[in-house]
């Protein structure tokens, strides 16, 4: 019986010390593709990959880094927006897909597809176009549903904090149910979608890691909402790194 126990604990940590060594090679292949993926877009929008060029700009100056400054407001900017969101995602998802399915066990391969299309559709596809559609809608009247909003009579300091905070309720209103919708709607779509793929009947509830893609719909929603500050522009910013966090998933799914 002692030596059972012993075996067993032994077991257990070799276990538990090859699920960490998975987990870590997935994240690293969800970052390695998400990366690249990353430096594709920036090519493309006209920023040097040359490591002499790189070596040779500030850190705060690179495509990733830079945001919005006042001072020089016409300065070139990495623009990270639907399609974009969408390269980023795919890349991630099939980069922890990839790594899940060479350092997991090959028994939860369908698992992992069925995670990857839970991920690609219900929560960046469907989240991004109804954020998107949303943010079309609210960009093109934004002046006529901003002059609906009740105002304070004054030229006081604390009636313009009140006034522009009234007049941001639309953004923020805006942004939650096209979002809250999105999450809803390819969560839903997503599990019917699979049931009918694979056979099989799947009920994948809403996970707080799911709302990690979301900041690129916040992100997404700021950029073609608001208009650029530094603030937005830092926004934006983050979305790549929690863009990471599907494929991370995906990988790990069991």
């Amino acid at each position: 019986m002692l030596v059972n126990s012993v075996v067993n604990k032994v077991n257990f940590g070799s276990n538990h010390n090859d699920d960490r060594k998975m987990k870590a090679c997935v994240a690293a292949a969800s970052i390695l593709s998400t990366g690249t993926a990353l430096a594709c877009i920036a090519k493309h929008q006209g920023f040097s990959l040359k490591p002499s060029a790189i070596k040779n700009t500030p850190v705060k100056d690179w495509a990733i880094f830079k945001v919005y400054s006042k001072k020089n407001p016409n300065a070139k900017l990495l623009e990270i927006e639907r399609n974009e969101i969408l390269q980023l995602a795919s890349a991630s998802v099939a980069g922890g897909l990839a790594g899940g399915i060479i350092f997991d066990d090959k028994k939860h391969v369908k698992a992992k597809l069925r995670e990857a299309v839970n991920q690609i559709l219900g929560n960046v596809l469907i989240p991004v176009i109804c954020v998107d559609t949303v943010s079309k809608f609210y960009k093109n009247h934004k002046k006529g549903i901003i002059s609906k909003m009740p105002q304070l009579k004054g030229t006081g300091k604390f009636a313009k904090q009140v006034n522009k905070a009234l007049q941001g309720i639309p953004f923020l209103a805006a942004t939650a149910i096209s979002l809250g919708t999105g999450i809803w709607t390819g969560n839903k779509f997503s599990n019917y979608l699979n049931e009918k793929v694979f056979k099989k009947k799947v009920e994948r509830n809403i996970k707080p890691t799911d709302f990690a893609p979301h900041v690129d719909d916040i992100g997404l929603a700021v950029t073609l909402m608001a208009e650029k500050s530094p603030l937005s522009t830092f926004i934006t910013r983050t979305v790549p790194a929690f863009l990471c966090v599907p494929g991370y998933e995906t990988g790990t799914h069991r």
